[in-house]
């Protein structure tokens, strides 16, 4: 599925790249201190001081040893609520390497072969989360570039390990206001998208209850492509952050907790086989830290 097409050979304007990557760096300032002020709460199932981020520089090298941007790695571990998360910034910039540029050329980019350099910018969030009843979740939003094409992607999904069909319910209502105000059917639609992609096909099964997702987004019109981008970003902190209100007072047993460790390792096979964000970040140089920081600290398999 693919919002365009192919991602339009449209040159983006000058400001476009210097104004996305400021942009994903903002949001991710708002969450971080968003997910710190929920730690200041405390909790009656952990005795523990209040959770914060540890903040680490990310590189990327150029095959010629030249730098080629990097970013900010957050990430919490062992919070009163957020067992493990992390919200990541990156700017990275350089040239594709053979295989990448061949993905590429497979999606429609035009001009790989010609030109493969590209830009890329985005922010990248995993929540674990203590109790069992506060569900995981992921959000991203990104530009990409390339001297041929422009394009955004990005999406939020749902992940809880035990269901309350009211959470979802409210998830589901943010996503769809994140879209509705851009265009009429869109919501359906990424609705749709995020279903397929975020289903895992050995499992036979979503690893979540969904969201929305999309990718490819070029209308030819960047400044509203941008504006959806940002709405997506701006809905995501309440459409998660009255959930983790709501249940993270509420006990849980050995088998609830068992049940999460279990699910943890639905969502790391996915991670792992499936991501195409892993995959990219990997094969492009980037800091495999903060690639793999989507990992749960814990997991079990059966």
């Amino acid at each position: 599925m693919t919002e365009t097409s192919t991602p339009r050979a449209a040159a983006a304007p000058d400001h476009a790249r210097r104004e996305a990557a400021a942009w994903f760096r903002t949001l991710r300032d708002r969450i971080v201190a968003a997910f710190e002020a929920l730690e200041d709460v405390a909790s009656p199932h952990a005795d523990l001081p209040a959770g914060r981020f540890e903040v680490t520089p990310t590189t990327r090298s150029a095959e010629d040893g030249s730098d080629a941007g990097g970013g900010i790695m957050s990430v919490m571990r062992g919070g009163r609520h957020f067992e493990k998360v992390g919200v990541n910034w990156s700017e990275v910039h350089g040239t594709l390497a053979p295989r990448a540029q061949k993905a590429m050329a497979a999606r429609g980019v035009p001009g790989m072969a010609e030109d493969p350099r590209f830009w890329a910018s985005g922010i990248s969030l995993v929540a674990h989360m203590r109790n069992p009843h506060v569900p995981a979740v992921h959000m991203n939003t990104r530009m990409f570039w390339t001297p041929h094409a422009w394009w955004f992607g990005g999406g939020s999904d749902l992940n809880p390990a035990i269901e309350y069909s009211e959470d979802t319910a409210h998830f589901h209502a943010e996503m769809r206001a994140a879209c509705d105000a851009h265009e009429a059917g869109r919501y359906e639609r990424l609705k749709a998208w995020a279903d397929e992609y975020f289903y895992v096909p050995h499992r036979g099964r979503a690893r979540g209850v969904g969201g929305i997702f999309y990718d490819d987004l070029n209308t030819g019109d960047w400044d509203a492509d941008f504006a959806f981008t940002r709405s997506v970003g701006e809905h995501f902190l309440p459409a998660f952050e009255p959930l983790v209100t709501m249940r993270r007072d509420q006990p849980w047993t050995e088998a609830d907790k068992d049940a999460q460790l279990v699910h943890r390792g639905l969502y790391a096979e996915y991670n792992l086989v499936y991501d195409r964000g892993t995959k990219f970040g990997l094969e492009t140089g980037h800091d495999a830290n903060a690639v793999l920081m989507s990992l749960p600290p814990l997991a079990k398999w059966i």
